[in-house]
């Protein structure tokens, strides 16, 4: 049974720590392949957290022999602000001969210290270290990441073990290039940089002269805010440390929250006084000043705080503050101010980019091309949309003081305008009432169809068209069969529901006839005008229109009524100099026939004869 128990133990034992080395499987090696000029080295990483920061590299190679490393958490190397150090470790494998000579960069500039561990399988361990801790020089190239040249023996196993640590966000994005790959990032990047501070350039100088000239205090604070603005990038992407102060580690780390504030208080001092804030907002303009203060607070306290406290106090300024801008932009229009559209519109662009950066520094996003370039991208937009917003809110202010200058003069032109526009109106008024009422005066007031009067007008109209063209224009006659049976039995009332029922359903069987003439020529008849339809197509609207009054009955309250109707057809051909009159005689004859022939038929002025 003991036996049993310890061969149950080992068992136990062994599943574990096959589980956990399962857990902790290291990532594979990179390969590096012909052909593979760049390759970011997340996927191969493996890392590890020393909160202390007391390790040293040989602790650290320990803790890789014993397996206290992991893969890098959903293969994001940005953990946003963090104490302690951070390890990571890869292993390289060069397939490559003709390129034994790589570029491992750190593609972000804002770190303290990185400290740099090849271990070549002869046992031999290569140490380099840069970041703005490190003086400027320190660096493998000059080039605003930090950056490191590596040897990498082709066919051999090489390991890599890179320790960061920085009081600003951890951010630890490692790529390896080709020494004419690298040439050629640094190149683009360069490029990228050299169009966006091309940019702010232009708009600075094109502002200045405006400002000079017209002496408004909004482009004094746009040109500070430009200022500004471009240095906080200069410093973000580390071309300050690489230019400006590249022996003063100190500096580097203090311009970041410092240039984040002045920023700040540019971004203010211009909404303040683009969008009017003491005058059109009050209140608003109070948070606004107090912005103002807490950044001169925070900038003062930067040249005395340590970088991880200042730095993550300014960027969380930077995202309220330009929430806020927008919240104030959108209440100054929400009052009727109107150049604050174009304003609202750059600083959404604004917060888009400045919500990616601050993202990123908290490791809420990955580093990515979009990421890293979004708030170049987003500012860039947003200097030129608030450039065109404040010469859209001079032109406005011109024009209003145009306005106001000229509405004395105009004053009585408006108001002549007025009693012109009321005569007009009341014209146009009689002359719709007298339109109405002549419709009236020509409509049927039972069934809403062409009266009798205005049949005969349109009907002679038609007939001389007919002549002028060359075509032939029918005539339709109907009459409802027994329509007096229907009154004597059911009532008049009935009889004219029935009355409206039909001429509903002829005028819907005539809609495809778009210049046919329907009128109620008088009690139970109706009268249909076919201009250009010569006599076998009027026999068939005619037909039509027999079977679509058959098709259903007449419903009037609890009465179900089938109506059926005669009809007759005469065409008068083209060229034919025969009047109305004459038309509808030989029309009724046609009907009469119709009548004759059993009713609910239809009859020509031919069958007739």
């Amino acid at each position: 049974m003991p036996f049993r128990r310890i061969w149950l133990h080992a068992i136990v034992a062994a599943t574990l720590l096959l589980f956990a080395m399962c857990c902790h499987a290291a990532p594979p090696p990179a390969a590096l392949d012909p052909g593979t000029e760049s390759m970011p080295l997340t996927p191969y990483l493996s890392h590890f957290h020393d909160k202390s920061a007391g390790d040293s590299a040989d602790n650290a190679w320990q803790r890789l022999a014993r397996g206290d490393f992991e893969p890098v958490p959903d293969g994001k190397t940005a953990f946003g602000f963090q104490r302690g150090a951070y390890w990571f470790h890869a292993r390289l494998v060069n397939r490559n001969p003709a390129e034994p000579h790589w570029m491992l960069v750190q593609r972000f500039a804002l770190i303290d210290r990185i400290d740099l561990y090849v271990r070549y399988p002869d046992g031999r361990v290569v140490h380099q270290a840069s970041g703005d801790h490190l003086p400027f020089s320190a660096r493998s190239i000059s080039y605003r990441h930090p950056n490191f040249r590596i040897d990498l023996p082709p066919g051999q196993t090489v390991d890599v073990l890179v320790r960061t640590q920085s009081e600003s966000s951890m951010q630890v994005p490692l790529d390896l290039y080709t020494p004419a790959a690298f040439t050629s990032l640094s190149r683009d990047a360069q490029f990228v940089m050299g169009v966006y501070y091309g940019i702010l350039l232009a708009l600075f100088v094109y502002n200045l002269v405006l400002w000079l000239t017209l002496r408004d205090a909004s482009y004094f604070w746009y040109l500070f805010h430009i200022s500004a603005f471009g240095l906080v990038l200069f410093t973000l992407n580390g071309y300050s440390f690489e230019y400006l102060w590249p022996r003063n580690p100190w500096l580097a780390n203090v311009a970041v929250p410092l240039s984040i504030c002045f920023a700040i208080i540019g971004m203010q001092q211009f909404a303040r006084t683009f969008l009017e804030l003491p005058k059109r907002f009050p209140r608003g303009n109070l948070v606004s000043f107090g912005f103002i203060g807490f950044c001169i607070a925070l900038g003062i306290a930067s040249l005395w705080l340590p970088y991880s406290a200042s730095t993550p106090w300014a960027t969380r300024a930077v995202i309220v503050s330009v929430l806020w801008t927008v919240t104030a932009a959108i209440v100054v229009l929400r009052r009727g101010y109107m150049p604050a559209r174009l304003f609202l519109v750059a600083w959404a662009l604004f917060l888009a980019g400045t919500a990616m950066i601050a993202a990123l520094a908290f490791g809420l996003l990955p580093k990515n091309i979009i990421t890293e370039y979004g708030v170049q991208i987003g500012s860039a937009l947003e200097m030129l949309l608030l450039s065109i917003a404040l010469s859209y809110r001079y032109a406005s202010l011109r024009n209003e003081n145009e306005r106001i200058a000229a509405e004395a003069n105009q004053q009585l032109e408006r108001k002549v305008a007025q009693r012109t526009q009321e005569v007009r109106s009341a014209l146009m008024q009689l002359e719709d009432a007298h339109r109405r009422l002549r419709d009236s005066s020509r409509r049927d007031g039972l069934t809403g169809l062409y009266n009798r009067t205005h049949f005969h007008e349109s009907f002679e109209s038609l007939l001389k068209e007919g002549r002028d063209q060359a075509r032939p224009v029918s005539l339709l006659m109907i009459d409802l069969d027994h329509f007096k049976s229907i009154n004597d039995r059911y009532g008049h009332l009935v009889g004219d529901d029935c009355l409206r029922w039909a001429a509903q359903r002829i005028g819907q069987a005539l809609r495809a006839y778009e210049t046919s003439v329907l009128a109620r020529f008088g009690g139970e008849e109706f009268v249909v005008v076919l201009p250009g339809h010569d006599l076998h197509s009027a026999v068939n609207v005619a037909e039509s229109l027999r079977r679509r009054l058959v098709e259903e009955p007449c419903v009037s309250g609890p009465h179900r009524l089938r109506v059926s109707a005669s009809i007759g057809v005469h065409t008068v051909d083209a060229g034919s100099e025969t009047d109305s009159d004459a038309a509808l005689s030989v029309a009724d004859q046609a009907l009469y026939a119709a009548k004759a022939n059993g009713r609910d038929c239809v009859r020509t002025s031919i069958t007739a004869a």
